[in-house]
């Protein structure tokens, strides 16, 4: 994705939240790993992003889904600018046999794939 850094991270935070998703989490792995174990790492941050009529849905369609919640997002800096991507909802929750769960994953995946794409 063409631009600085920061400026990434708040288009991606912008593009989230048009498809109704939020930020609940966001973890500065650079800031982590300096902090903790004193390396330094390059820009990269998890953004953990929940759109919240969808996380009830699966939650509703089975309790247990909560150990996949929420979708994270990275946007990391590496040698040919900046990259964002996302978990694949359909993957991670194929694992789980429950078609309900699989319709919000689906869902899940276009929005997501919508925020890539307006990148």
């Amino acid at each position: 994705v063409a631009g600085e850094f920061d400026a990434v991270i708040a288009r991606v935070t912008e593009a989230l939240k048009a498809e109704g998703f939020g930020v609940l989490t966001d973890i500065d792995i650079k800031a982590t790993l300096k902090q903790k174990i004193d390396v330094d790492f390059r820009p990269y941050r998890i953004l953990g992003a929940c759109n919240p009529p969808l996380a009830h849905r699966a939650l509703e369609a089975d309790p247990m889904i909560g150990i996949m919640l929420p979708c994270n997002v990275i946007v990391q800096e590496g040698a040919d600018g900046v990259e964002v991507a996302a978990m694949d909802p359909v993957a991670a929750m194929s694992a789980v046999d429950n078609d309900a769960v699989a319709q919000v994953a689906t869902e899940v995946r276009e929005k997501l794939a919508r925020v890539i794409d307006s990148l």
